[in-house]
């Protein structure tokens, strides 16, 4: 999938290197789970990601910056944990942040979930206190429900049902 600036594409076991570069990132996983990840951990999460799509026809994409034509970062869908709900997520080499283009492959993570997969519903959620999600969260149309604990972390919850995202569109 092509955005305007970006190419989504499905990731392979040989982004392991760049993946890996970006689990092991203190900046980028700040907001993410327990932190940074070993290669073994990135290892498993890859492989995970690469069954999921196998299994769901979804997961996450590798996030490919067309000018510079590398992997900055993952953005799609996945299942929230230890429920049936479909979760957005996203995240960016630090240095290709506050451009747009989280904004920009969740948007197309929406456009997919919703044209293609027909879900009735898309969830999101973030630390409270990381900001520039929860602003990317607001401008793609997702709206905050409530305080909730997923991945053993308090966290706000956003969702978008497909009728308001079409009427966004």
């Amino acid at each position: 999938m092509e955005t305007e600036r970006l190419k989504l594409r499905q990731f392979i076991f040989d982004d392991l290197d760049e993946l890996y570069n970006l689990y092991h990132n203190p900046k980028v996983m700040k907001y993410v789970g327990k932190g940074i990840l070993t290669r073994a951990e990135t290892e498993t999460r890859i492989l995970s990601i690469i069954k999921s799509w196998k299994k769901n026809n979804f997961g996450m994409w590798a996030v490919v910056h067309k000018i510079d034509n590398k992997m900055i970062g993952r953005c799609g869908l996945c299942f929230l944990d230890n429920t049936p709900e479909i979760e957005l997520g996203y995240l960016l080499n630090p240095k290709y942040c506050y451009q747009g283009l989280a904004t920009e492959a969740a948007k197309a993570s929406l456009r997919y979930g919703f044209e293609e997969l027909k879900l009735e519903k898309i969830v999101v959620v973030a630390q409270p206190e990381n900001i520039a999600s929860r602003r990317v969260m607001e401008k793609i149309g997702m709206k905050y429900e409530k305080p909730a604990n997923y991945y053993q972390t308090n966290v706000v919850y956003y969702t978008i049902l497909s009728k308001e995202y079409q009427s966004n569109s």
